[in-house]
């Protein structure tokens, strides 16, 4: 019987051991679930706090995005403003073009005088290179002959400068002009075709019928009848 009541003891205390083990492992259990929670908590927390930075950091480009319209705005109306002053300069240059070709009509042109044979014929020179360079070798005194039936021409001492000018020409009744191929002057008292080379010096004002009755050569002095009025 002792044995027995021993042994109901023994069992009794391993038992009584047993649930206060388990009792104290629920406890601690429960001890850290309850410091895991603030934790949690407190992560949450964090990342809810993270998640405006987050939410601003994506409508940055938004805002970028919205911001960078009105400098584009901006430089378009910088773009029309320079292209408003380019037109305004354009239209300026332009109006003083004008105002330029108005000037250099109100200027007399050089006129030269032809004597021959008692008569006078009066030519009205343009202002160019070539005919600068024939003016300065004024008075000259040459011989004419008719040429094609449309001309009268005669070759000058030294050729003329050719600065500027056209590839050629299509003469017509009164013009005074210069052949470069062959260094000559031309007095078309009639019509004549196209020629390369050829450049018109001026232009007869009066006594186109005198030379256009001449038969054979004829000796021509040619003088500077007036200067161009500065």
């Amino acid at each position: 019987m002792k044995r027995r009541l021993f042994w109901v003891l023994v069992l009794v205390f391993v038992m009584s051991f047993t649930l206060v083990a388990c009792s104290g492992n629920n406890s601690a259990r429960n001890h850290s679930q309850q410091e895991q929670q603030p934790t949690t908590s407190e992560g949450q927390a964090d990342i809810e706090n993270e998640n405006p930075t987050l939410e601003i950091e994506a409508a940055d480009p938004q805002t970028k995005t919205i911001d960078s319209r009105p400098v584009e705005s901006e430089s378009a109306v910088s773009q029309s403003e320079s292209n408003d002053k380019s037109t305004s300069a354009g239209r300026e240059s332009n109006s003083e073009i004008i105002d330029n070709e108005e000037d250099l009509d109100a200027v007399d042109s050089d006129r030269i005088k032809l004597t021959f044979n008692n008569e006078e014929v009066i030519v009205k020179m343009y202002d160019h290179p070539t005919s600068r360079d024939f003016l300065t070798l004024l008075p000259l005194t040459l011989t004419f002959r008719d040429y094609a039936g449309a001309e009268k021409i005669s070759e000058l001492p030294k050729r003329l400068s050719t600065k500027d000018a056209p590839s050629g020409s299509d003469p017509s009744v009164g013009d005074f002009a210069y052949y470069s191929p062959w260094g000559n002057l031309a007095i078309f008292y009639r019509d004549s075709g196209y020629a390369s080379g050829l450049i018109i010096l001026g232009k007869i004002e009066s006594g186109m019928e005198k030379l256009a009755r001449i038969n054979g050569d004829f000796t021509v002095t040619i003088e500077l009848l007036e200067q161009r009025k500065k």
